[in-house]
């Protein structure tokens, strides 16, 4: 058995040395309590594509024929709940769209659909609608601006920021 780790503060974390800059996050793996349900908000709402399906319990979807981006599983949780408020868990994923033109067209699907947001901010670095999933998984959708736009403080450090998003704005930045 190993020993428990002791939480770092600030000075302990800043000695830590980094993971290299080429690491990704490559997949996240959902419980969910309907499969079909969950395919049709992620495929037929978002868009994603169905690159394979497990019978009624599973399915790989992706962005782009990538084998797979989203994993969706009933293994666990077929007709299941979500866990209640105050428990730990996923807060949220989060969806990275290459251009402002395509989070506004996410946007779009999002309004034809019905699905309310949860949420819609401009934290400098990025603009995200926050919304949550047929089994009430969080989800982001964002686009990070370029690193030079990124706010700085007069030392260089970044200053994100939390404030209201402009949903028409956005919108105005879909392509027809």
């Amino acid at each position: 058995m190993s020993a428990p780790l002791s939480p770092l503060n600030d000075a302990g974390l800043a000695s830590v040395r980094p993971i290299g800059a080429g690491v990704r996050i490559g997949h996240v793996h959902l419980k969910v309590s309907d499969l079909d349900r969950s395919l049709a908000f992620y495929c037929g709402v978002l868009g994603f594509q169905l690159m394979q399906r497990y019978g009624t319990q599973a399915a790989f979807i992706s962005a782009g024929g990538y084998h797979h981006h989203i994993g969706l599983n009933t293994w666990e949780s077929k007709g299941g709940s979500p866990p209640p408020r105050g428990t730990t868990g996923l807060y949220h994923t989060a969806i990275l769209y290459p251009t402002r033109a395509e989070l506004a067209d996410a946007l779009r699907r999002l309004i034809e659909a019905g699905v309310p947001l949860e949420g819609a901010s401009d934290h400098g670095v990025s603009e995200a609608l926050y919304l949550s999933d047929p089994d009430r998984n969080g989800v982001e959708l964002y686009w990070d601006r370029p690193e030079a736009e990124w706010p700085r403080a007069p030392d260089g450090k970044l200053q994100m920021v939390t404030e209201r998003l402009d949903l028409q704005d956005l919108l105005a930045s879909a392509q027809p």
